[in-house]
């Protein structure tokens, strides 16, 4: 009747005058005739009556479709919409229960709602109806419900073996880290006397909108706290209330471990990369060619000797060969009987040298960790890597937390991994987490379990110490402290949870139930391309060993042309402008002609040998043939040296 007058109303709103020819005479008129009927054989009266709908039926049913009704205008069914045929949407109904009371009467209890497009659920109205009888019970202590979960909620080993035994009664008979949590809170919230008891599982929504497990009873009044690794999501807060957060988490990847790899032959070569091998063998080639270069432009690593014969002879230590001995046996930490003389050729050196020992070092300290750590070649290392492949199957438990992220993930990847699931025959899901376990366990590396990583992490240091986890967690959840609709331990079990997070107590509880009761050996690491010492990681000291090689033959230039300049003043017998260029010229070509031939010898009587003897100094040549033999020419003698050698190749 309300949606009725509601629509007539909005009739005559718009058109006053819409009915005038419908009622005359206190008497309703359709097309001409009185009345309406839906069989017109029926009109005795008019037995000529066509068959005809209300001429005013299209505006009537578009006033109504037009109709948005609630609470307000006294609809007792939520809001009244209706779509473009005519049904009504956007609407819920309340499931009723009318329950006898002594006085022979009924009482209105809600107990579920129906909604358009999602069925039954229920909402925190309902819920707080239901909880009203129970509420005011007033109990003396605090009935917490649980679910068997290692190390979250465990029997004592003592009491699987005698259940009988007078201290394996009440809370005394579990452990783990929930009971440790409820033991904080109570000693934080006076009057939170509790009482554990177990149920089979979390809990989960049935297909009539109902729970099960421990959401069932704290939805229907046996329990008034769920303490367990409950995870907070959407829709389990649409029928309870949750507390801050205790613990984060987050679902990770089970495999079983591999085989240990066995170290091979050339095992010695993998704490560094083969790139970096290789860039150390071109380091090693460019150094000794950069070496040469210096040696060989540098006037201060050429000499000139008298043989035994009594000529002379102008030669270099730091032939090709001898260069890649020197720049060898330093890198093998080794000493050689040549050393540098000249400034540029000691800076290429000295580069060298601390390159090495960076690397001997690196290579030294990633080798011991090498030897010391077992390693293994995980085959996947990542949810994409098990994404993209089918060799390993892969599945999550049924029903719970982890499936409803797959199922409703709005990522792509998860999507696929969620339609492979469903797809495989036999089915990849399980009921519960020690199946799940059991077939990574059992399957030998052909499956992987997707589940939350404490729960992982925990059973990975437990024995036979054959699992392990993988990759990053796919997500971030929160376990929390799941209280009924008003209940009036909420606020305080929040304010507790807070001030335990903020003194480290919930750390130390992770600690003691994760870590510290490990029986497994940490000793192993999973091994991939990456332990090896990249490039990223050193490529500082192949830059500063860049830097000291152009710096070496920038000094080696620097030498070149300095000494080039002494020789020519001394070359030269006056100040004029013309006759010093000439000679600095001569110089320059004389010393880059030795530098490019390389020493030579003179034969006592020649050409060569008089010009080289009449412009030697007095200091020129060693006292003995074995002082030439064990010492080296010092700057000075260098510097003579040159004088001759250029004369030498001016005369040749």
């Amino acid at each position: 009747m309300l949606v009725a007058w509601k629509g007539f109303a909005k009739c005559l709103a718009s058109n006053d005058s819409l009915f005038h020819g419908t009622f005359r005479h206190g008497r309703f008129f359709n097309r001409g005739y009185p009345g309406i009927y839906c069989d017109p054989l029926a009109d005795r009266t008019h037995p000529a009556r066509p068959f005809a709908s209300f001429e005013h039926g299209r505006t009537v049913m578009k006033a109504l479709r037009a109709l948005a009704i609630d609470s307000r205008d006294g609809a007792l069914t939520g809001n009244i919409e209706f779509d473009r045929f005519g049904q009504r949407k956007n609407y819920d109904v309340t499931v009723i229960d009318l329950v006898s009371n002594t006085k022979a009467t009924f009482n209105r209890k809600e107990i579920l709602a129906w909604r358009q497009g999602a069925g039954f659920f229920a909402d925190r109205t309902v819920a707080q109806h239901t909880r009203k009888t129970v509420e005011n019970r007033n109990r003396n202590v605090v009935r917490v419900v649980t679910v068997w979960v290692a190390p979250f909620v465990m029997t004592k080993r003592e009491c699987l073996e005698e259940n009988n035994r007078t201290e394996c009664q009440g809370n005394n008979k579990y452990e783990g880290y929930c009971i440790d949590l409820l033991k904080l809170l109570a000693d934080r919230i006076d009057g939170f006397n509790f009482e554990v008891y177990l149920v089979d599982k979390t809990g989960s929504k049935l297909p009539d909108g109902s729970w099960d497990g421990m959401m069932g009873d704290l939805l229907n009044g046996q329990a008034d706290v769920a303490v367990a690794s409950l995870t907070i999501n959407q829709e389990r807060e649409r029928v309870v209330d949750f507390s801050k957060p205790f613990m984060t988490t987050g679902i990770s990847i089970m495999i079983k471990k591999p085989d240990k790899q066995e170290f091979s032959v050339f095992s010695f070569m993998q704490p560094l990369s083969t790139e970096i091998w290789m860039y150390i063998i071109f380091a090693y080639i460019g150094v000794s060619v950069v070496i040469f270069l210096v040696s060989r432009f540098s006037p201060y690593e050429w000499r000139v000797e008298e043989t035994a014969r009594g000529g002379f002879t102008i030669s270099n230590d730091f032939s090709v060969y001898n260069c890649l001995w020197f720049t060898l046996a330093a890198f093998m930490q080794q000493g050689t009987d040549i050393l540098p003389r000249s400034v540029s050729g000691r800076i290429a050196s000295s580069a060298w040298w601390f390159f090495t020992m960076i690397i001997v070092s690196s290579y030294t300290a990633n080798l011991a960790a090498f030897l010391t750590l077992e390693k293994m070649q995980a085959p996947i290392e990542s949810v994409e890597d098990l994404a993209k492949q089918t060799k390993i199957k892969y599945g999550i438990q049924g029903g719970g937390s982890t499936a409803s992220f797959f199922k409703y993930s709005s990522v792509q990847i998860y999507q696929r991994m969620w339609r492979y699931m469903e797809s495989q025959v036999p089915p990849v899901f399980v009921s519960s987490y020690a199946e799940g376990i059991e077939r990574v366990r059992s399957h030998k590396g052909r499956y992987a379990f997707l589940l939350e990583a404490t729960a992982n992490e925990y059973e990975n240091t437990r024995k036979p110490c054959d699992t392990m986890k993988v990759g990053a967690n796919l997500n971030s959840i929160g376990y929390g402290v799941a209280t009924p609709f008003g209940s009036d331990w909420k606020d305080h079990i929040n304010l507790a949870i807070l001030a335990l997070q903020e003194r480290g107590e919930l750390k130390k509880l992770e600690n003691k139930w994760w870590y510290d009761r490990g029986q497994c050996d940490q000793g192993i690491t999973v091994d991939g391309s990456s332990a090896s010492l990249n490039l990223s990681k050193v490529a500082g000291i192949f830059y500063i060993l860049m830097g000291g090689m152009i710096a070496s033959m920038l000094a080696a230039l620097g030498e070149f042309l300095y000494r080039s300049r002494i020789e020519a003043r001394k070359a030269s017998s006056d100040t004029l402008v013309g006759n010093f260029a000439r000679s600095l010229k001569s110089a320059l070509s004389s010393q880059l002609r030795l530098s490019m031939k390389g020493g030579a010898f003179a034969e006592p009587g020649s050409q060569s040998y008089e010009a080289l003897k009449r412009q030697q100094t007095a200091s020129f040549l060693p006292a003995s043939n074995n002082e030439v033999k064990n010492e080296n020419v010092d700057a000075t003698n260098s510097g003579s040296g040159l004088t001759s050698a250029i004369a030498y190749n001016t005369a040749v």
